[in-house]
């Protein structure tokens, strides 16, 4: 069942699901903190290479499924015009300022 994004707990996870889900690039960077970093399925990857392949260019899409750790750990159907539709995990580390300073995500 998905859990809509304005009812999502963490603020800055409910941002970036918006952000993402309007592929809103500037908005997206705007909630980076300076140095953010990211990996995906265990390995670090090139932030703002990933973004554009993997969101911006693609038409990403999230559907969070459910969320755990404060609304900082979600499970979401993640889609785009690459992969098509698959079943992801997300962790986000959010600092006090409010912006995530590093996410990984990678298939549920």
């Amino acid at each position: 069942m998905t859990i809509h994004t304005a009812r999502l707990s963490d603020p800055a996870v409910r941002a970036f699901v918006n952000a993402v889900n309007s592929h809103d690039r500037e908005g997206f960077m705007a909630l980076l903190a300076p140095g953010a970093t990211m990996a995906d399925d265990g390995s670090d990857r090139d932030l703002a290479e990933w973004i554009d392949q993997e969101i911006f260019s693609t038409h990403g899409h999230l559907e969070v499924d459910n969320e755990s750790a404060d609304g900082r750990a979600v499970v979401a159907r993640y889609r785009n015009d690459t992969w098509g539709e698959m079943r992801t995990r997300w962790r986000f580390t959010v600092e006090d300022d409010g912006r995530i300073s590093r996410f990984e995500t990678g298939q549920a």
